[in-house]
C-alpha cells in the first residue's frame, strides 16, 4: 500500500512539474490512481515499467486513458495497448526503437521526441507495462 502511495505521489508531482499546460487536474488524478490500481494486479516487471514511466518525461505527452478534453499530445497508453496487444517480440522491439529514436506518422503529424538517453532494457520494461493495459 505504501509503495502505491509513493508511486501515486511521484506520478502526480512529475505531471505537475512537467507543466502540461494547465489541463484537467481531475483527469490527471484519475489517471494516476488508475495506473497505481493497475500496478497492484500487474507483475513486478510491470511495476518497474510504471516507475520508469513516472521517472521519465512520458507523462508530458501521454496519459493512462484517453482524455475527453484532448489535452494530450500523444496517444493514451490504453490506446497504444489496444493497437499493439497482443504484441509479438518483433512489435515490442519496433516500439522500443521508436521510443528511443523518436518518429512520427503513426498517431498523427506531431512527432514523438527521441529519448536516446534511455536504456533499451528500461524502455522494454515501459513498453511491457503499457501493453499490459489492454482490457
Amino acid at each position: 500500500m505504501r509503495k502505491n502511495l509513493i508511486v501515486i505521489l511521484s506520478c502526480t508531482l512529475l505531471a505537475a512539474a512537467c507543466g502540461n499546460g494547465g489541463g484537467d487536474k481531475t483527469a490527471e488524478t484519475k489517471d494516476t490512481t488508475a495506473a497505481a490500481s493497475s500496478s497492484t494486479t500487474a507483475s513486478a516487471s510491470s511495476d518497474k515499467g510504471l516507475e520508469m514511466i513516472g521517472a521519465s518525461d512520458c507523462t508530458t505527452c501521454h496519459r493512462l486513458q484517453e482524455a475527453s478534453s484532448g489535452s494530450t499530445i500523444g496517444p493514451a497508453y490504453s490506446q497504444v495497448a489496444a493497437k499493439y496487444s497482443p504484441a509479438a517480440d518483433s512489435t515490442i522491439n519496433r516500439l522500443v526503437k521508436k521510443i528511443i529514436a523518436g518518429g512520427n506518422g503513426v498517431w498523427g503529424a506531431i512527432p514523438m521526441t527521441p529519448h536516446p538517453a534511455l536504456k533499451e532494457a528500461d524502455v522494454r520494461e515501459m513498453v511491457n507495462y503499457i501493453l499490459s493495459l489492454k482490457k
